[in-house]
């Protein structure tokens, strides 16, 4: 027979992102504990109220596995942040003259106008997403095992500079900007995003080489 508790389910998206920051080793047990409370508190004040709690805990688990992923491997959690912002700085001047080197190699301006538009603009905001996201797999691969410590830590710097520069434009009057604040904002979760990639992809690998363990 099956039991009740198995059919009541805490938040998959939430699952999914304390698994993210968790360390391989200590996935399991602390998985485990929260589904453990919120069986019990499903039980006692309904599924509503236990997801709701769920999603709670598990922003707090986050911030704490952070916190502990400087703790216990400063050195190496701060030199994937360091590798992401020597990345940034180094690929991000190349995105603008890289474009316009295309398009004038195939001359673009003169056969496709529409064309160049979209690349001299929109192309543009791409690039430097593109670069943001290679920017998150970078600090992600050098911080093994705590991949989204760095990436987040990456993420809430950009998050912050934005920020802070949207603030003294409109302090100046230059309203303009305020359209490209989607795209900024775009390149810290592009930051997220290949951080978690590279995570997903070792937790995969990790769990692969558990399974052809020989059995004792």
């Amino acid at each position: 027979m099956t039991s009740p508790s198995f059919s009541i389910q805490p938040p998959r998206l939430a699952v999914w992102l304390v698994n993210l920051f968790t360390v391989p080793d200590s996935a399991e047990a602390i998985m485990g504990d929260l589904l453990e409370e919120f069986s019990q508190i499903a039980h006692q004040a309904g599924v509503v109220f236990a997801r709701r709690w769920y999603w709670r805990q598990s922003l707090k688990t986050i911030v704490h596995l952070i916190y502990t992923a400087y703790r216990a491997a400063p050195w190496l959690t701060s030199a994937g942040v360091a590798g992401g912002m020597l990345a940034r700085r180094l690929l991000w001047r190349l995105v603008e003259p890289t474009i316009f080197a295309f398009l004038v190699r195939y001359k673009i301006p003169e056969h496709h106008f529409n064309v160049y538009v979209f690349f001299a603009t929109t192309g543009i905001d791409i690039g430097y997403l593109i670069v943001f996201f290679l920017v998150g797999c970078i600090a992600a691969i050098v911080a093994k095992e705590r991949e989204m410590a760095a990436a987040t830590t990456l993420g809430l710097i950009s998050a912050v500079m934005t920020g802070a520069a949207f603030v003294s434009w409109m302090v100046e009057g230059h309203y303009w900007v305020l359209w490209i604040l989607t795209w900024n904002f775009a390149d810290t979760l592009a930051i997220l995003i290949g951080g978690a990639i590279v995570r997903t992809h070792r937790s995969a690998h990790h769990l692969s080489g558990n399974e052809n363990l020989p059995n004792a």
